[in-house]
Parts: structure tokens; sequence; C-alpha cells
């Protein structure tokens, strides 16, 4: 039992011994026969930094401790913190090679290298995009400095790095032989690369003047955009687009970005002909558009910040890509070259989202951390063949349709032809019966020309007797009209026949108007002679002052309440009786009290008194007399 413990504990301190030694810091010793040396898991320690305080010296004091990296490529996690880095360098004097240490990550505001000399003093290098192009030591779009191999042994590098966003912290340690080799490759596979997005460009520009169509303006402005998304991350925008505006390096991929999938939405609705297809998912694309729209101006005006957020573009990266398998599914054929580029360009995003967001399992290597440009020539490819197919599909449909109305042109030409030899048959069959009507029409002519002598001669002696007859009732008409006015106008005609002659207002105020104004219309305030119709019935206004005047002011009605036909009435009774009758016997005839009757009559005496001269010979128009006032 001592034996085995014994046995048990050498082997666990042996186990020990080995995880840590496994856990301390590896060093990278400068060797002719490697061209390079990624720094990855424990050949980095790091120590976050959260207040940014932090000094050289007191980091490379041996009483700091820097913490073991876990993972296979080092990042930063918190923008808002300063980040340190250590590796170990094993110099070595007999090197033929300079040697330089590279940083990949493009987006890195700030970098700050700190490497020994023979004295072991530290000498500060200052790195970053936030540092002007010009100052960089090689011109290249990695960030990249010397490093001295004239002493030997083993030396700590510090790497102070602060950026507003989350990087990959790749270091790298090259010689500058197979650095400038690699520079050259990397640049010429660029330019094929950015090559291809212009003529890419250039084809879909020529087939939109070709054909009009607004979709290859859609995928111009959507390839344009995510070539300078890709410039912007390479740091080849820096180098030759703003080298002098370091400032530009924090927004403009997110303005790249916000364009691109502004316009591969577009595209796809336009592509995919959304709106007829999928008219549900054609709605949710404009509110996608809507909502990455609002999102970018929140960034532009609220916090720049926000655009680190990249991982947002896989919103309607997914629209669009499930977009496309949806109308795929439906049957439109013209998607499935869609739907194949989307699926490499989704399968880049993804990888190079996880890489971003330090979810990557495997060390980042060239080939997945220019993943996503990869998937988007691929992707470029396929659309262009999902044009293509579009194309083809329309130019068959168009054939189809040309062919079927060539076929039905045909058709209707047979049957041109048959109708036209039905309707000439038909024609000269009515021909011959019109030939035979002919006659019996001509002897039918004959007769009706005499039957119309005979009616023209009927006629016109109808005539003659409705003249005749219209003269005679018209002398009947004014005789009755005549015998009527003077049995009313006899005192012993009562109230309906009466009414029979002023039955209404409007009659009673058209007699008053032409009894008040019948030698001219003279204005009791001007003396106007012009006048225009007033607000009431057969009232008169004075052009020139504006006054207005009605038809019974001035008159016996003025002011009466009873009603005008039956104030004509007992007008009409008080004259022809000569004043004789009662207001009882008005009151009775009129249906109206006795008092108002007595009141009224007695006006009415009144004004015959004052007109006895005027009413003595006047006859039956006597009584019109009495409604005037002098």
């Amino acid at each position: 039992m001592i034996k085995f413990l014994k046995k048990f504990f050498t082997v666990f301190t042996v186990i020990c011994s080995l995880v840590s030694q496994t856990r301390a810091q590896i060093a990278v010793n400068i060797n002719d026969t490697a061209k390079q040396q990624i720094f990855r898991y424990n050949k980095v320690v790091y120590f976050e930094d959260t207040h940014s305080s932090l000094t050289l010296n007191q980091v490379k004091a041996p009483s700091f401790k820097f913490k073991t990296n876990k993972e296979a490529t080092p990042a930063t996690h918190n923008p808002g913190s300063a980040w340190w880095y250590r590796i170990s360098i094993g110099n070595n004097p007999q090197s033929v090679n300079r040697w330089i240490i590279e940083f990949f990550d493009q987006t890195i505001d700030s970098i700050t290298v700190y490497a020994p000399d023979k004295m072991g003093n530290y000498q500060a290098t200052l790195l970053g995009s936030s540092q002007p192009f010009t100052a960089r030591l090689y011109h290249h779009k990695n960030f990249s400095l010397n490093i001295s191999n004239n002493f030997t042994g083993l030396h700590y590098y510090y790497v102070r790095i602060k950026s507003h966003q989350p990087v990959n912290v790749i270091m790298v340690l090259r010689s500058v032989n197979w650095f400038i080799s690699y520079a050259l490759d990397e640049y010429f596979f660029f330019g094929i690369f950015y090559g291809m997005i212009l003529v890419f460009g250039l084809y879909n520009l020529m087939m939109f003047i070709a054909m009009r169509q607004r979709q290859y303006l859609y995928y111009i402005a959507y390839n344009l955009s995510i070539g300078l998304y890709e410039m912007c991350a390479d740091g080849i925008a820096y180098q030759y687009i703003w080298p002098g505006s370091p400032i530009w390096n924090h927004n403009a991929y997110g303005i790249a970005l916000f364009s691109a999938s502004i316009f591969s939405l577009l595209f796809a609705q336009s592509l995919l002909n959304v709106k007829v297809n999928a008219p549900r998912l054609n709605k949710l694309i404009i509110g996608m558009l809507a909502f990455r729209g609002l999102f970018f101006v929140l960034c532009l005006t609220i916090n720049e910040n926000w655009f680190q957020y990249k991982i947002i573009e896989l919103i309607p990266l997914s629209l669009a890509y499930f977009t496309g398998c949806y109308v795929l599914i439906k049957g439109y054929r013209a998607a499935r070259f869609f739907v194949i580029g989307y699926t490499f360009l989704v399968a880049g995003f993804i990888t190079k989202a996880l890489i971003a967001l330090n979810l990557w399992w495997f060390p980042v290597t060239a080939a997945n951390y220019y993943s996503l440009s990869f998937c988007f020539i691929l992707e470029m490819v396929f659309i262009s063949f999902a044009i293509g197919d579009k194309v083809r599909i329309l130019k068959k449909k168009e054939e189809l349709a040309q062919l079927r109305i060539i076929n039905q042109l045909r058709l209707n030409e047979e049957l041109k032809d048959a109708l036209n030899r039905n309707l000439e048959a038909l024609v000269k069959e009515r021909t011959r019966e019109l030939e035979e009507k002919t006659v019996l029409v001509a002897e039918q002519n004959e007769q009706l020309t005499t039957v119309n002598i005979l009616l023209k001669q009927q006629t016109e002696e109808i005539s003659r007797m409705n003249v005749l007859l219209e003269n005679d009732n018209t002398s009947l008409h004014h005789d009755i009209e005549r015998v009527t006015h003077d049995r009313v106008m006899s005192a012993e005609v009562d109230f309906e026949e009466f009414s029979r002659i002023y039955p209404d207002n409007e009659t009673c105020f058209k007699f008053l108007a032409e009894l008040k104004w019948e030698k001219g219309y003279a204005c009791r305030k001007c003396v106007n002679d012009h006048y225009g119709h007033g607000h009431f019935p057969y009232s008169r206004r004075c052009s020139k002052c504006g006054y207005e005047e009605s038809v019974i002011a001035y008159t016996i009605l003025q002011n009466t309440r009873i009603p005008i036909n039956k104030a004509f009435y007992m007008i009409f009774l008080m004259y022809s009786t000569k004043g004789k009758i009662s207001s009882h016997k008005l009151s009775e005839i009129l249906s109206i009290r006795q008092s108002t009757c007595w009141a009224y009559s007695s006006r009415i005496k009144k004004v015959m008194e004052s007109r006895k001269k005027e009413i003595k010979n006047a006859g039956d128009k006597g009584w019109s007399r009495l409604v005037v006032e002098g």
C-alpha cells in the first residue's frame, strides 16, 4: 500500500509539472528554416487594464501577473479597456534574415509595441488605424515593425492595444523576405478580387443600359458597397483612398455595410419579383429597409460606436436568403442560382462573424480570415448566373408568347377567311332577296304615295279646323274669366269663390306689387329709380343706398297678422257693403276672432272715409284703391 501511494504521488507530481510547463509562456525562437510563426495559445499572455492607467514599468515588473491565453486567436472583448500582451522571442544574431512583427487586424485603433534593445531598454513604436498612413515603415495594409536581432537570449516584447471595437490580436513573426513575397501575392489576389468587382459592375451597367431594369443598378451598388467594406476591413481603402484621414477608418465600414444591406434587399426584391411572388415577404422587406435605415441614422446621430455591431447585418442577409428559398420552393426557377450564391455568402458571413466574436474554434489562418471575400466572389458568380437565368426565362417566356401570338394570328386569319366566304354567300343570298323585295317595295311605294296625298289633304283640313277650334276656345276662356271675375266682384260672392282669383300669398303679393308700383319705383330714402330684388318675396332693394322696401310696407296690410288673402277679402267686403257689415259677421265669414275683425275693419273704414271721392266711381276695382296708402 505504501509503495502504491509513493508511485501515485510520483505520477501526480510529474503530471503537475507537465501541466505547469504547458501553462507557462512559450518563447518563439528566430529560425531561418521557419518563414513565419504565429503567436497562439500559451505563446501569448495578456492582461486587461480596465482603467487604461498602467505604464510599461508596472507591466514588466516581476511581480506583475499576466493571464494565460486560452484562445487560438487572442482578442479584445471590452472596448473601454486597454489590453496588454506579452510575447517572448528568442533572438538569433546568426540569422541571415531580417525579421518583423506583423499585426493582421487592420481595424485596431492604437497599437503600442515596446521592443527591447541591447542595453535592456524598451523603444516604443506607435501603430494603428488612428495613425497617418505615411508614418508606417512599410507601406502595407497590415501594421508591421522591424525587430532588432543583433543580440542573443530570450526577450519579452510588450504590446498595448486600445480600440473602439473588439478586435482580433493576430501577431505573426515573419522574415522580411517572406513578408515581401507574401505581400506581393496578397496584393495580386486583391487586384483580382477588386478587379472582378469592377468587371461585374461594368457588365451589369451594360445590361442596365441594354434592358433598362433597375435590378442591375441595385446589384452594381451592392457590389460596390461590398467592395468598399472589404477595402475598409483589409486596410486597402486607408492605403489608397483616404491615407491622410484616419477618422474615416472608424465609420466608413459601417456606411459600406448599411449600403450593402439596403441594396441587397432591393436587388433581391427586384430580381425575385417578390411583390408578385411573395406579397407578405415584400411588406417584411420594406419594413426591414425602414428598420435598417433607422438604425443607421441612430448610429450617425447618437452613438457612432454602434457601427461595431456588424452582426446586425445577419438579419437583412437572412431575410434575403429566406426570401430566395421561399420563392424557389414556390416554383420561381430564376431564384435557384440566387439561393446557391447566397448560401456561400451566408457561410462566409457566419465564419467571419464567429471570428469577430472570437467563437471560432480553429486558429485564424489566411484561408478563413479571407473566407468572406472568397464566398463573395462565388456569390457574385452565381448571382450573375441568376440574372442571366432570369433573362433567359423571360426570353423563353417572350418567345412562347410570340409563338402563341403567331398561332393565334394564323387561326384568326383562317377564321377571317371562313367568315369572308360565309359573308360572301350571305351577301349574294341577301342581294337576291333584296332584288325580289325591291319590286314589291316599289309597288307599295306607289300605293303609299297615293295614301300620303290623301293624308296630306286630310291633315290640311284638320289643321284648319284646329285653328278655328283654338280661336273658339280662346274666346270661351276669356268669357269664362270675365264672368268669373264679375261674379267674384259681386257683393254676394263667398270666400271660396274669392280665393279662386287670389288663392295664395304668392298671387296676393304679385297683385300687391303691381298695384303698389304701377307708376314706377322710387326709393323712399334717396328717390333713386333703379332697384334689385330684395330678401323677401316681391320686395325691392335700392341699387344706390341699399334700402329694401317690402311689398306690404306703406299699405293697409302693414303689420297685419291675418292671412293676406283673408285681409283682401275683408277689404273687398267692407268696400262692397260700404262699411255696413259688422265685425261679428266678418268673424263668422273669415273664421277670425271678432276683436281682430273689429280692429282691422275700423282701420279700413278710416281709409274709406279719407278716400270717398277717389273710390266713388271706381267700380269693381274700388276695393283695391283702399290697399295702398296715399
